[in-house]
């Protein structure tokens, strides 16, 4: 008789949750990196235009071109802005995903523990029912002898 697990489908379906939510995770964790380097990028970008106003104000320069200069740092540092407040929003996401994988690897462990102790028992039981076998074969034999 081979081992079963009685609770087997909802192992997994446990599983399988598990691996959706780390999938979900994943997914969050990307994008937080993609951001992340988004803000690295503008910040680059907004250095580089400093330094480019910067080296022109050394020089004549007809207002207008200074006004587009100030006017490409200041969208870049909107954009660093809006950056910045959706990487707070990516973090909260992260957190509530974290919190909903950490309670589905929960749940799926709690049944594979429990399928190890019902199998760890399985073995057990059938160690001592074919050793009961052995025993009575070697009394038959005695006894015969």
């Amino acid at each position: 008789m081979a081992f079963q697990f009685s609770l087997a489908t909802v192992l997994r379906y446990r599983e399988s949750i598990e691996k959706r939510e780390e999938r979900a995770l994943q997914a969050v964790l990307a994008e937080l990196a993609r951001v992340r380097h988004e803000v690295e990028l503008v910040t680059a970008e907004m250095a580089r235009a400093q330094d480019a106003r910067n080296e022109a104000m050394k020089q004549p320069l007809a207002a207008i071109h200074l006004q587009g200069m100030t006017d490409r740092i200041n969208t870049t540092v909107d954009r660093k802005k809006a950056l910045i407040k959706s990487l707070e929003a990516i973090n909260e996401k992260r957190d509530l995903q974290m919190k909903k994988y950490q309670a589905a690897h929960r749940d799926r462990q709690m049944l594979s523990d429990m399928q190890t102790r019902q199998h760890d028992a399985f073995e057990q039981e059938r160690s001592r029912s074919e050793q009961k076998v052995l025993d009575d074969i070697f009394g038959a034999r005695a006894q015969r002898n």
